[in-house]
């Protein structure tokens, strides 16, 4: 299989505008004779929906949430990118597009990124006319802040809450066309296999979550919007219901699943703090613009902490160690993700982690430094120009408290501790995936008329994802892409007339599922499915998380194996099809992740260098950061499935050209 990302030719800024102006289109006349399915309600999804729906198209959308307004995209904190240069401090497209590019490491197409980067203040506009209540500086405009990986503000946010705010005006762009009869809403359905008619993606099979009953649901083309799979590894940020499903179901028929090692752990996330947790909570990345983060410079201090026999307030200044600031002296704090997690991770396995939980791991994200500057900053700007400590500490709070509130109070209903008086513990977590169903410059897979967007597939963020990109990249897929590519698709349908759904494919693709479901609750294991998928979480994050190796990585594709037949042996699902079953529901998702996990560990032993969320520690320099090889590894790594040994798949690669950055070892220092 030759992988032809129809990338367009001409010079990279134009190369977007100049696909757009040549793509074909679909009447409007003609687009009530078109179906589409739509398979994720999240930002990309909803956004998708709404748009084509407006466009006159008949939207089939298919949510497992109770609601579109459950998305998994509602959890997002900080904030959204775009190109705007409000702060008049040297941002553009190109910056947005190089700071993109550099923070992948130097493995995303560079076409992509750079439509990316030009869309970016569309995404903006939209969302100000929707409603979205965005943060506004005080003469009016719109506010921004940092990120990680970047040295100017360009991040849009409202409060800690930017993903929910978003996702509510996506939302009710596609609850309009839901009233106009536009889309059709699915809710509590989960697409359980795509089903393809003369090669070409026609429909899915769905299963209602309430009834049990399965459903054949045929369209002209489908776009898959599901979202990432961090759930792998058991223990991560992402919703508990967040899963790989859809994905993988097309990968199993015909879709390549593009670089699945690349996983990024964020850094500012609470701590673990017992072996029957079941979520990890993230604090948002903005956090990194008001807080220091440290570990005691001591061992002993640091040993005493954990002990519970001093606390941070007590370590002073001078043995405090501020170790992003002493490494990365231009960046600091706001380092990218990748590094900061490994930096993190660096000290606390070197034994100066603060967190009295079964590893020691943990660090501080203190925020007393901003309470005094911005104290006295609000002092000063009320006429008080000498104000005691009491003053300058109060007014401190209350800025922060107007900054990111509602990330303080979730913090210490979570943990029980105060983080203005005392700092926030955090330690790296699971977070999104980079990885993803490979798509082509049009978001479509290997798949004729199977469209991915958003988090499911693999495309603008090459190995490491720099924060507020995730709600920036759904957004732009959604409405200021899928759009046009999905027409050009669709021009070649027309003719093609209803897409019955009792044809021979179909009633396969149900028999398929059905044999599955019925395999399942037959069974008779005496494990439950949550005893497997934490087997398989360890083996993921202790062999194929934030540092990997060879030897590891060989025991964890051997592990998984053996686990994937345990699994199937001996797991238990209780209860019948044809009703609310979690249990039912869960299954079908872990049977998913465990094949994933195999081949996210193949993925990571084949890449025999370090770069962004993928760190193979026999590839690293003195100073413990990655070393890339370009030589060898600068492409896309596209898995195909070839049958029920995932050890069979085979390997494609995609080679990546960069002609206007120049490729150059990342250096944040």
């Amino acid at each position: 299989m030759k992988l032809d990302s129809k990338i367009p030719e001409g010079p990279l800024a134009q190369k977007w505008t100049n696909h757009k102006n040549h793509l074909k289109l679909v009447a409007p006349n003609n687009r009530p004779k078109i179906d589409i399915i739509v398979v994720g309600t999240g930002l990309a999804g909803a956004s998708a929906a709404a748009s084509l729906g407006e466009m006159g198209y008949n939207v089939k959308a298919f949510c497992f949430q109770d609601s579109p307004r459950r998305a998994h995209s509602i959890a997002a904190q900080g904030g959204v990118n775009a190109a705007k240069n409000y702060q008049n401090d040297g941002d553009s497209v190109y910056r947005l597009f190089y700071d993109t590019i550099k923070g992948g490491d130097y493995r995303a197409r560079e076409a992509n990124v750079h439509r990316l980067a030009e869309v970016s203040g569309n995404i903006i506009d939209q969302c100000v006319a929707q409603g979205v209540p965005f943060a506004r500086e005080y003469g009016g405009m719109l506010d921004n802040r940092s990120f990680g990986g970047t040295q100017v503000q360009r991040t849009f946010y409202a409060a800690g809450q930017t993903g929910q705010q978003l996702l509510l005006g996506a939302y009710s762009a596609l609850s309009r066309q839901i009233g106009l009869g536009r889309v059709k809403m699915y809710n509590r359905h989960e697409m359980l296999d795509i089903v393809k008619i003369d090669g070409k993606a026609r429909g899915i099979i769905a299963r209602d979550l309430i009834t049990g009953e399965i459903q054949r649901h045929s369209a002209h083309a489908v776009i898959i919007a599901t979202g990432g799979y961090g759930n792998v590894y058991f223990l991560s940020t992402n919703a508990m219901g967040s899963n790989v499903t859809a994905g993988w179901k097309i990968h199993k028929q015909g879709a390549l699943f593009a670089n699945p090692c690349y996983v990024q752990i964020h850094p500012t996330c609470i701590p673990v703090h017992g072996t029957n947790q079941s979520k990890l909570t993230l604090m948002s990345e903005s956090l990194r613009n008001s807080g220091r983060i440290w570990v005691p410079k001591k061992k002993e201090d640091a040993e005493a902490i954990r002990a519970g026999k001093l606390k941070p307030t007590q370590i002073a200044e001078e043995d405090r160690d501020y170790y992003l600031e002493r490494r990365y002296p231009a960046f600091g704090n706001l380092v990218p993700r990748d590094v900061a997690s490994r930096a993190a991770k660096e000290r606390c396995d070197a034994g100066y982690g603060i967190e009295a939980n079964d590893t020691n791991e943990g660090v501080y994200l203190d925020f007393s430094t901003e309470i005094q500057n911005k104290g006295k900053q609000a002092a000063y700007a009320k006429g008080n120009h000498n104000p005691s400590a009491e003053e300058i500490t109060a007014l401190g709070k209350q800025w922060l408290e107007e900054k990111y509130g509602n990330l303080f109070t979730m913090y210490q209903k979570i943990t029980d501790e105060n983080p203005y008086e005392t700092p926030m513990k955090i330690y790296p977590a699971v977070h999104y995936t980079m990885g993803g169903v490979w798509v082509d410059y049009n978001l479509q897979s290997t798949i004729p008329g199977c469209f991915v967007a958003g988090e499911a597939n693999f495309s603008d963020h090459g190995a490491n994802r720099l924060g507020a990109s995730a709600l920036m990249q759904g957004l732009a897929d959604g409405y200021f892409v899928l759009p046009y590519t999905v027409s050009n698709y669709l021009a070649d349908e027309i003719r093609t007339g209803k897409i019955p759904t009792d044809s021979p494919e179909f009633l396969e693709a149900e028999a398929r599922v059905k044999d599955t479901i019925t395999k399942f609750l037959n069974n008779n294991g005496t494990k439950s499915v949550d005893y497997f998928h934490k087997k398989l979480g360890l083996i993921m994050w202790n062999k194929v998380g934030m540092g990997r190796n060879e030897a590891q990585l060989k025991e964890a594709i051997t592990e998984i194996a053996q686990l994937k037949e345990d699994f199937y042996n001996d797991v238990y699902v209780p209860g019948s099809a044809d009703e609310f079953n979690t249990e039912l529901e869960k299954v079908l998702r872990v049977a998913d992740f465990i094949e994933l996990g195999q081949l996210m560990a193949m993925d990571a032993l084949q890449r025999k260098e370090s770069c962004g969320g993928h760190f193979r520690e026999e590839y690293q320099d003195a100073e413990g950061e990655t070393l890339r090889d370009d030589e060898n590894f600068k492409f896309v790594g596209a898995w195909e499935y070839k049958g029920d040994d995932i050890s069979k798949e085979e390997l494609h690669k995609e080679e990546l050209k960069y002609e206007e950055i120049k490729i150059a070892a990342r250096n944040y220092k």
